[in-house]
C-alpha cells in the first residue's frame, strides 16, 4: 500500500515537472521567436544597431540583476542552512511536515536542502530581474547623461542629477530592499523548518545562528535606510504643500536637518545591529527599529507639521517667497514658458473694407469646417466604398495656385473590418486587401452652392484640382490598427475600384521582411499563432510581410522612449504621400515644476519630428530641439537614430507645425505661471483659464466645454507677411471677457515661438462666450434656428473662431445643417460678429460686407458734397460691397483702388472750402 502510494505521489510529481517544463518551454520558444521577428524587422528597416543595443541593455540588466540576486538570496539561505540546527526530524519538523502533508497530499520526509535554496534564489532571481529589466531605459540615460547646464536652487546640484542620476538611484535603492527583504524570507524559512524560530511554542525565541543571521540583515536594513534618508533630502524638490511645489521653508529649515539627523540614527542602529551578532540580543535590534523610526515619526512627520502650522502658516508669503520664485522660474524653464514674448494688444474697433483687402490671406484662411462635420461629409462622398475610411482629419497650409492656403484633408485607409463578413476570409485580410489609396483635401473656407466643401484632392485615383498632384497615392501604412500583410505573392493586390472592374497592383517599396523560404514561414506562423502562413500556396520566394503598418506603433517599436502626439498628420509632398509625427522628450524628475495631471511629467521638449513614408514605410527622426539634454543623451545612446532637421527634404521641412498636445500643456500652465511676481502668484489674482464654447447640435452639445487651440493662417501684429500659427484665447478666472490670446509661430524660419497678445484691463473686449450668448439673443438667428428644426433638419453650431486682425479682433462661427434622418452636414450660413453687430449670411464675403457696409469711414463721402464725384465714390463703393460678397477679391480690391482717389479729391475739396 505504501509503494503504490509512493508510485502515485511520484508520477504526479513527474506530470507536474513535465507541465512545468513544457510551459516555461513554451515562454522561452515564444520569447526566442519574437526576438527574432524583431530582429529580421529592424534589419528591414535599417535600424539593427537600435535592436542590438536595447536588447544588449536589457540582456546585461537581466544577467547583473537575477546574478546578485539569486546569489544573494542563495548564500542567505545557506548560511541558515549551515549554521542552523542538526535536529533531524524534531517536534518542529515533523509539524511541518504535517502540516505540508496535508496541503500538498503528501512529501518527502526530508528536505533536499541545498537544491531546495538553489531553486528558491533562482526562481527569486527570476522574478526580480523580469520586474527590473524594464529599467534599460533609465540604466543607459544614467550611463550616457550629459549636463543640462543650470543649477537648482537647493543642493547647487546640474539639473542632470535629478533627470537623470536620482531616478537610477532611487530604483537601485528599490531593488535593494526587495533582495533583502526575499533574503530575510529565505532564511527565515529555513530556520523556521529546521526549528531556529520558536514563537507558537515555548519557550519562545530565536537561536543563537538565527539572531546572528538575523541582526546581520537588519543591519544591512539600517544602511540602505541611511541612504534612502539622503536620497529623500532630494526628493524634497518634488513634494507640494499646497503653496509650493519643491521645497518649501518647511522643509528647507526643519526636514533636512531632520533627514541629516536620521541618516545619523539609521547608521548607528546598522552598527549596533551588526554588534549584536555578537551580543545576540533581541533589545538591541528592538531599540533600533523605535529609535529610528519613532524619530521618523516624530521629527519627519508630527514637528515638521506642528512647525508649518504654527510658524509657517501666520507668515505664509513672507517666508515661501524665495521658494514660490523657485518653483515659477523652474517651472517656466521646464515646460518652455521662459520663452513667451508678452506683447500688448490694443483690441480697437478700426476695421474697415481697406482693412479687410491689406488681410485678404487671413479672410481667404478663416475655418468655416470644423473637424466631425467635415469628416462626416467626407465619408458620405468620398469613401467611394464600404472597406475605405477616413479616420481623422488633418490641417495644414500648401503654397497652391490660389496662394497660401489653409487646407483639411483626410487620408482614405483601408479598414479590412468594414469587408463584408463573408468576404474577411485570410486571404482577402492578409494578400489581397493590403492598402488605403489617397486623400481628399479642401479649404477651410470654401463650399459649394450646395453647401458642401470645395474639394482640391479627391477621388480614386486622386484627382487634383487646385490641390498638389499625388503619383504614388497608396498607402500600406497609416493610422489605423493594421494587422500584416504579405505582399509580392501569387496573388495580385487590390489597387482599388472602377467601375464593375477591380484594378490590381504588386507593391514595389522597400518594406518588408523576406518570407519565401520555410524557416521563415514557420517562423512567422508560430509568432502570429496564424498556420495559413505555412499552408497556403500564395506565397513565392519574392514575398514579404509588411509588420507595425500602424504608424503610431511603427514608431514606439523603434523609439519606445520617446512619448508620442495624439496627432499624426498626413502630408503630400512631391507626388508622395507622408506621415509627419511630433514627439516628445519628457521626465518626471524636473525639480521644483509643476507635475501635469495624469502622467505626472513635469519636463517637456518637442525635441523630434518624425516622417513616415506612407508607401515605403520608412521612419526618419529629425531633431527639432538640439539644445535638448535628454535628447543629446539619447544621441549618445544612440548615435545612429536621429538626424538633424536641415537633412529634412524643404518641401516637407514647409509642414512642420507645433504641435497641439505641447501647446496645450504649455496654455494650461501658462494660465497660473503667467504670475512671475510671487505675491500675484499666491494669491492667484491674475488667474486666467480658457473659454467656454456652445459648439454642437443647436448649440447645444457639452454647452460650457473649454475652447480647445486652433490652427489659422493669420498676419499677426507688426509682422509684414501672413503665417500658420496655433492659438488659443484666454479668459480670467470666473470671468467670461478675453484678456490673452497666445499664439506659437509654425512657418520656418520663425518656427517655435511663442506670443502672448494681452488687452488692456482697463478695457473691455467680449469673449467667446459673451459672443455666443450675443448671437443666441439675435432675434433674427434665433427664428431662424427655429424655423429650420421646425422643418426637419438639424442645425448644428459650429466652433466659435476668434480671429484677430491688425488690432482688431473678429468674431466668426458657421452654422451647418443635416436632415434628422441624413448624415450629410451642409455649410449653410456664416455667423460675424465685430463691435456691438451681429450678422449671418450665406457665405464669409456676404457676412463680412454687411458687418462693416455703412460702417467703415472709408466709405462715407464727405457731407455736403454732392458733384459727380462724390456719385462716383459711393457707386465705387456699393461695388465694391458686392464683389466681397461674391468673394472676388480681385474685384474689391480695384473698386478700393479707385475709390481712395477720389476720396482724396473731395477731402481736399472740402478743406479749400473751409479755408
Amino acid at each position: 500500500m505504501r509503494s503504490q502510494v509512493r508510485s502515485g505521489v511520484r508520477l504526479r510529481r513527474n506530470a507536474i515537472t513535465v507541465a512545468v517544463v513544457v510551459v516555461v518551454g513554451l515562454i522561452v520558444v515564444g520569447r526566442i521567436t519574437g526576438v527574432l521577428v524583431d530582429w529580421l524587422w529592424f534589419s528591414s528597416i535599417g535600424y539593427v544597431d537600435i535592436f542590438w543595443t536595447v536588447l544588449s541593455a536589457q540582456a546585461l540588466l537581466f544577467v547583473a540583476v537575477f546574478a546578485t540576486s539569486a546569489g544573494a538570496i542563495w548564500v542567505s539561505g545557506f548560511l541558515a542552512h549551515r549554521y542552523a540546527r542538526s535536529l533531524g526530524t524534531s517536534q518542529a519538523e515533523a509539524a511541518f511536515f504535517v502540516v505540508i502533508s496535508e496541503l500538498a497530499d503528501q512529501v518527502a520526509p526530508r528536505i533536499p536542502w541545498r537544491s531546495s535554496i538553489a531553486c528558491g534564489a533562482v526562481l527569486f532571481g527570476l522574478v526580480i530581474a523580469a520586474l527590473e529589466i524594464s529599467s534599460w531605459d533609465m540604466a543607459l540615460r544614467f550611463l550616457h547623461q550629459v549636463p543640462f547646464g543650470e543649477r537648482d536652487p537647493i543642493f547647487g546640484k546640474d539639473i542632470s542629477f535629478y533627470l537623470f542620476s536620482l531616478p537610477a538611484y532611487v530604483a537601485l535603492k528599490n531593488w535593494l530592499l526587495q533582495l533583502l527583504f526575499c533574503s530575510a524570507v529565505v532564511a527565515g524559512v529555513v530556520y523556521g523548518v529546521r526549528g531556529d524560530i520558536a514563537l507558537g511554542q515555548s519557550p519562545r525565541g530565536l537561536s543563537p545562528a538565527a539572531a546572528a543571521h538575523g541582526s546581520a540583515l537588519l543591519g544591512l536594513f539600517f544602511v540602505l535606510k541611511a541612504w534612502s534618508y539622503g536620497l529623500d533630502r532630494f526628493l524634497l524638490l518634488y513634494g507640494d504643500n499646497g503653496v509650493v511645489v519643491g521645497a518649501g521653508y518647511t522643509d528647507v529649515h526643519v526636514e533636512l536637518p531632520v533627514l541629516w539627523l536620521l541618516v545619523g540614527l539609521a547608521t548607528a542602529a546598522s552598527v549596533a545591529s551588526w554588534a549584536n551578532m555578537r551580543w545576540r540580543s533581541y533589545r538591541i535590534p528592538a531599540a533600533s527599529v523605535l529609535l529610528v523610526f519613532g524619530s521618523s515619526f516624530v521629527f519627519a512627520l508630527i514637528y515638521p507639521a506642528l512647525f508649518q502650522r504654527f510658524y509657517v502658516k501666520p507668515s505664509e508669503l513672507q517666508l515661501e517667497t524665495p521658494y514660490i520664485e523657485h518653483n515659477i522660474a523652474l517651472t517656466r524653464e521646464a515646460y518652455g514658458l521662459e520663452q513667451i514674448a508678452v506683447k500688448p494688444f490694443p483690441a480697437e474697433q478700426g476695421l474697415n473694407l481697406a482693412s479687410l483687402q491689406a488681410n485678404r490671406a487671413t479672410i481667404d484662411n478663416v475655418r468655416l469646417w470644423d473637424v466631425q462635420p467635415l469628416m462626416d461629409t467626407y465619408a458620405q462622398l468620398q469613401e467611394i466604398r464600404t472597406y475605405y475610411k477616413f479616420l481623422s482629419v488633418d490641417i495644414d497650409r500648401y503654397r497652391l495656385d490660389a496662394g497660401y492656403r489653409q487646407v483639411m484633408l483626410s487620408a482614405r485607409e483601408l479598414e479590412p473590418a468594414m469587408l463584408p463578413a463573408n468576404a474577411q476570409t485570410w486571404v482577402n485580410l492578409h494578400l489581397l486587401f493590403t492598402h488605403g489609396n489617397g486623400v481628399v483635401m479642401s479649404p477651410v473656407t470654401e463650399k459649394s452652392t450646395e453647401g458642401l466643401p470645395s474639394l482640391y484632392l479627391q477621388d480614386i485615383p486622386p484627382v487634383a484640382n487646385g490641390g498638389p498632384t499625388i503619383h504614388e497615392p497608396r498607402l500600406y501604412f497609416g493610422g489605423g490598427g493594421h494587422g500584416y500583410v504579405i505582399v509580392k505573392g501569387s496573388v495580385p493586390e487590390f489597387d482599388y475600384p472602377m467601375g464593375k472592374d477591380n484594378v490590381y497592383t504588386t507593391y514595389s517599396g522597400r518594406d518588408g521582411v523576406a518570407i519565401g523560404s520555410m524557416a521563415r514561414r514557420s517562423l512567422f506562423a508560430w509568432q502570429f499563432d496564424d498556420p495559413n502562413i505555412l499552408l497556403t500556396g500564395y506565397i513565392t520566394d519574392e514575398s514579404r510581410i509588411l509588420l507595425h503598418r500602424n504608424i503610431q506603433d511603427r514608431v514606439r517599436t523603434i523609439a519606445p522612449f520617446l512619448s508620442l502626439d495624439h496627432d499624426p498628420y498626413i502630408v503630400a509632398s512631391d507626388g508622395r504621400l507622408f506621415w509627419m509625427q511630433d514627439a516628445y522628450t519628457t521626465s518626471r524628475w524636473f525639480p521644483y515644476a509643476q507635475p501635469r495631471i495624469g502622467d505626472g511629467a513635469n519636463y517637456i521638449r518637442n525635441a523630434v519630428k518624425v516622417v513616415i513614408d506612407a508607401y515605403n514605410g520608412t521612419v526618419d527622426f529629425y531633431v527639432s530641439d538640439p539644445a535638448d539634454p535628454i535628447l543629446r543623451t539619447y544621441q549618445s545612446i544612440f548615435p545612429g537614430l536621429f538626424k538633424p532637421l536641415e537633412a529634412m527634404p524643404q518641401d516637407l521641412q514647409q509642414h512642420i507645425r507645433y504641435p497641439e498636445d505641447l501647446f496645450l500643456i504649455q496654455a494650461q500652465l501658462y494660465r497660473t505661471y503667467h504670475m512671475d511676481a510671487p505675491e500675484v502668484f499666491y494669491n492667484r489674482e491674475d488667474l486666467w483659464q480658457f473659454p467656454r464654447g456652445l459648439a454642437g447640435i443647436d448649440g447645444g452639445n457639452a454647452p460650457g466645454t473649454p475652447m480647445t487651440p486652433y490652427y489659422m493662417i493669420m498676419r499677426l501684429p507688426g509682422e509684414p507677411r501672413a503665417e500658420f500659427v496655433l492659438m488659443l484665447p484666454m479668459v480670467p478666472s470666473q470671468r467670461e471677457n478675453m484678456i490673452a490670446w497666445l499664439a506659437a509661430r509654425c512657418d520656418p524660419p520663425e518656427y517655435g515661438k511663442l506670443i502672448v497678445y494681452t488687452f488692456p484691463k482697463d478695457k473691455l473686449v467680449y469673449g467667446p462666450f459673451q459672443i455666443e450668448a450675443r448671437i443666441q439673443q439675435n432675434t433674427e438667428i434665433s427664428q431662424q434656428i427655429s424655423l429650420w428644426n421646425q422643418m426637419g433638419s438639424r442645425v448644428i453650431r459650429g466652433h466659435l473662431l476668434v480671429v484677430p486682425i491688425e488690432s482688431s479682433i473678429l468674431y466668426v462661427s458657421p452654422l451647418y445643417l443635416r436632415a434628422a434622418s441624413g448624415q450629410l452636414p451642409e455649410l449653410k450660413r456664416v455667423i460675424a460678429t465685430y463691435g456691438d453687430r451681429v450678422v449671418m449670411e450665406e457665405t464669409l464675403g456676404e457676412a463680412l460686407a454687411a458687418l462693416f457696409k455703412g460702417t467703415a469711414p472709408v466709405a462715407s463721402p464727405p457731407r455736403g458734397m454732392a458733384d459727380a464725384r462724390a456719385r462716383e465714390a459711393l457707386a465705387h463703393y456699393d461695388r465694391a460691397i458686392e464683389r466681397l460678397k461674391a468673394g472676388d477679391w480681385s474685384g474689391f480690391g480695384s473698386e478700393l483702388d479707385a475709390l481712395r482717389p477720389l476720396l482724396e479729391a473731395l477731402g481736399a475739396g472740402r478743406s479749400e472750402d473751409q479755408r
